[in-house]
């Protein structure tokens, strides 16, 4: 990846993670820990990776994406204002009354969404239909769907992992958000799921770890599972809990609380730190 072109993703990495604290604490609730340490991910796949198009999110030969971790929202709603399929102001209106931006993604009501999720374990299940569906009909298109270390605790979630091995599902790429903690607390003291690498290797999937916060790794990463054939490939990726605002960061605290005015000025002042640095201001 060129410099310019991992400056640009930076950069709308840094303005995903201001739509995440805008948005959160507009709610004055949500889910800001685990958006944050995705965020990353969202840019690279909104901005470099999927074949979407914003003017006709329904477009039958897209690129699907699915937020298993569906309480992570902010994160996919930032991603997708800034990716052009509603405006970036509307992020404010994160869960207010009468809102189409609610606290899980609707695919009935926001553009650019594919699957309401929510519940964990059913959105990868979910993912796992439409990938066949698209092989059953013969169509390129791409599945992706992004799962939490501590959503994998969940049964349903290894069902559809030997739902994908089982069906040759090349077309289909998990990614695991590792930043080790939950609504609980660490994840390996609440319901350990680890080895994480090796019981999706177990399970049938092409398998890569890498840091969930390097653009160069990420690419690398998607670029080797669109040449997987014969089975489903896991990206394992380890990334900071609330990264980038520092009294987030590693703290299982801010995994569902949304930050007050106080907390909120500081959040933005060292975003709008870290964009000018980037930007060159």
């Amino acid at each position: 990846m060129t410099t310019n072109e991992k400056k640009r993703l930076s950069v709308i990495a840094c303005k995903v993670r201001m739509g995440i604290v805008e948005s959160t604490h507009s709610a004055k609730c949500g889910h800001p820990g685990g958006s944050l340490s995705a965020a990353d991910m969202f840019t690279y796949l909104y901005f470099k990776e999927l074949n979407i198009d914003p003017r006709n999110p329904k477009w039958e030969d897209r690129d699907r994406f699915v937020l298993s971790k569906g309480h992570t929202a902010p994160g996919l709603y930032a991603a997708l204002a800034h990716r052009g399929f509603f405006p970036v102001e509307d992020l404010k209106t994160l869960r207010h009354t009468g809102s189409y931006l609610q606290g899980h993604p609707n695919m009935n009501y926001v553009p650019g969404v594919d699957m309401s999720t929510g519940s964990l374990g059913q959105g990868i299940s979910c993912a796992c239909g439409m990938a066949l569906g698209l092989k059953h009909q013969g169509k390129t298109a791409r599945v992706y769907t992004l799962l939490g270390d501590g959503e994998i605790q969940e049964g349903q979630v290894w069902e559809a992992c030997m739902f994908a091995a089982h069906y040759k599902l090349d077309n289909f790429v998990a990614i695991v958000d590792n930043n080790g903690l939950q609504i609980d607390g660490a994840i390996d003291k609440v319901m350990s799921p680890y080895p994480i690498v090796d019981k999706l290797e177990s399970f049938g999937f092409h398998v890569i770890a890498i840091d969930g916060h390097d653009f160069d790794q990420i690419e690398a990463a998607l670029n080797t599972a669109k040449t997987v054939q014969g089975k489903p490939t896991a990206i394992v990726m380890k990334t900071t809990k609330g990264k980038d605002v520092s009294f987030m960061e590693n703290n299982a605290g801010w995994h569902g609380k949304a930050p007050n005015d106080a907390e909120y000025e500081q959040a933005m002042h060292e975003l709008k730190a870290i964009l000018a640095e980037l930007e060159g201001n």
